[in-house]
């Protein structure tokens, strides 16, 4: 078991560094999304059914959606000729 502990604990290490270097906000936004799904799994691991679920829902789901819907209305906002957003 401690062996995919320390495999889990790398995952998570990896994917919040990508989170991190990444520099353009879809990747991020993706980035991000992994590094909720290694979390989960991590979670799940040491088992913490409950806190993996919220984890699953909130990280992975819930929050990368709405950062995706924030992203596509500021293009959207950036394309209008008058640019100023009304």
């Amino acid at each position: 078991m401690s062996l995919l502990l320390a495999m889990l604990f790398l995952l998570v290490a990896a994917t919040g560094t990508g989170v991190a270097l990444s520099r353009q906000p879809h990747r991020q936004v993706m980035a991000m999304a992994a590094h909720g799904l290694a979390l989960t799994m991590l979670f799940t691991a040491l088992q913490a059914p409950d806190v993996a679920f919220s984890q699953l829902v909130v990280g992975t789901a819930a929050l990368p959606l709405l950062f995706l819907v924030v992203l596509a209305n500021l293009r959207l906002r950036q394309r209008r000729p008058n640019g100023d957003g009304s």
